[in-house]
């Protein structure tokens, strides 16, 4: 679920590291933050240390210090997961780290897009739909697949506010809206 409090932080970071002498790419800004948040939601310790009250901001800061440099992160995404403890936003972090992906698509052109197919699509299928879906709205595709057999056959595709539904189960669904129109 996308909050106005995740937003904001997102847009701070992306604000930073777009800035000509951030030193840092965004997609690497975005690796480097997704490296973060698997380490932390991979050790329920580590969470637990983090979004404790009873762990002083020191002790906190000192524990995030230590994951920085091992991980090697950027200064900037060090600063920031700081101001994310010195706020008490630590809570916040996955949701602001997917907003951040967000807002870096965006400024990159990018467009996020859910695809939806019978089974799995192959390599060359999946590149030929994000081909078309790019031409046809003028951006890059980012695009998340799901297999849903329900629709019997054929990709549904929502991206942004708009739907393109190319499936079988589409395709009955408005016959059969035709038909009891008719009656």
């Amino acid at each position: 679920m996308r909050t106005a409090l995740a937003a904001h932080y997102a847009c701070a970071l992306a604000d930073a590291v777009f800035a000509p002498n951030a030193g840092i790419s965004p997609q690497d800004a975005v690796i480097q933050l997704r490296a973060a948040e698997s380490l932390v939601s991979g050790s329920k310790d580590l969470e637990r240390a983090l979004l404790s009250p009873a762990v002083t901001q020191n002790r906190k800061k000192a524990i995030v210090s230590r994951l920085a440099d091992e991980l090697g992160l950027h200064r900037l995404l060090r600063n920031f997961l700081l101001v994310l403890i010195s706020h008490r936003r630590t809570s916040e972090f996955p949701a602001i780290r997917q907003e951040f992906e967000l807002v870096v698509d965006e400024r990159l052109g990018w467009i996020p897009a859910e695809i939806t197919s019978a089974r799995e699509l192959n390599a060359q299928q999946r590149e030929q739909i994000e081909r078309v879906l790019g031409t046809k709205l003028g951006k890059f595709i980012r695009a998340h697949y799901k297999v849903d057999p329900a629709i019997l056959a054929g990709v549904r595709a929502r991206v942004a506010s708009r739907e393109y539904d190319a499936t079988l189960r589409g395709k009955l669904d408005s016959m059969r809206q035709r038909l009891t129109a008719q009656l």
